[in-house]
């Protein structure tokens, strides 16, 4: 069995098909997605609708563009420039869809490789990710969770403790996992600078961790595929006419197919 975490597709539903049939895949191989599936390309609908039906096959993080995405379906978000994803929201099984993607984890942790979409601050092990990552998928998954996607969104608090509470406790959580690039030594975070240089006084979150497990993530398109002994950066800029990148985990082999492009470079987020 082999297990290959797969970059952001955001809607690039044919260059997947195209990384899927070169992948190969045996019955028992898996594929871990590092989030945004949705949003920016042209097929939200047929990558939701191929994801979902692998079933256990497909392992699935949240990343910023899916809970946009579902924040859009509950009426709590507002449309922005470069959003394609109406596919999703006029489908008949657009209510199953995305009730199953508000459901999937913030992180995943399997063997010596963890699996987040942006990154976690360096004030927390991996382990400490996972159960944090947990608060946030039971407010997704319960009675009340459209309390919480309309409480959700905004960049403050902008640093973690433990005194947090509730809404800013849960949207520290969502920012630092989906939205984070840079981040200081004492885990306050910038989500202004998306390119690759740091502002004065923060780091790439990556350069703060201390942790034995290598890390899989994507979000960071600027940054590009960058892999290390403890990390696996995968989102190779599909969207934005980069590749579509894939890494078998076991041994670390590299698999990609060049992307066409949907979106002007500049526009990411």
């Amino acid at each position: 069995m082999s297990t290959y975490a797969i970059g952001d597709v955001q809607g690039c539903f044919d260059e997947l098909q195209q990384l899927v049939e070169k992948l190969k895949l045996a019955k028992s191989d898996r594929l871990w997605f590092v989030g945004d599936l949705v949003n920016r390309g042209p097929k939200s609908l047929d990558t939701l609708r191929f994801v979902k039906q692998l079933g256990e096959r497909a392992v699935v993080v949240l990343g910023n563009h899916d809970l946009h995405l579902v924040s859009e379906h509950e009426g709590f978000g507002s449309a922005r420039k470069g959003d394609t994803f109406d596919d999703v929201l006029g489908a008949p099984d657009s209510k199953e869809l995305v009730g199953w993607l508000r459901t999937r984890p913030m992180m995943h942790v399997e063997g010596d490789w963890a699996m987040v979409h942006a990154g976690l601050l360096p004030q927390w092990s991996v382990a400490k990710g996972v159960l944090l990552g947990k608060e946030v998928q039971a407010a997704l998954a319960g009675l009340h969770y459209r309390d919480f996607l309309k409480n959700m969104y905004g960049s403050k608090p902008d640093a973690w403790n433990e005194g947090l509470a509730r809404w800013d406790r849960l949207r520290v959580i969502v920012n630092a996992m989906t939205r984070m690039r840079f981040c200081t030594p004492e885990g306050k975070m910038d989500f202004k600078a998306k390119g690759k240089t740091p502002p004065p006084g923060y780091a790439a979150w990556y350069e703060l961790r201390k942790d034995k497990e290598a890390i899989a993530c994507g979000h960071w398109s600027a940054l590009g595929l960058k892999l290390t002994p403890k990390l696996a950066a995968l989102d190779s800029g599909c969207v934005w006419g980069g590749k579509l990148t894939a890494l078998r985990l076991e041994d670390r082999a590299l698999f990609e197919v060049p992307c066409a492009g949907y979106q002007a470079p500049g526009e990411e987020a």
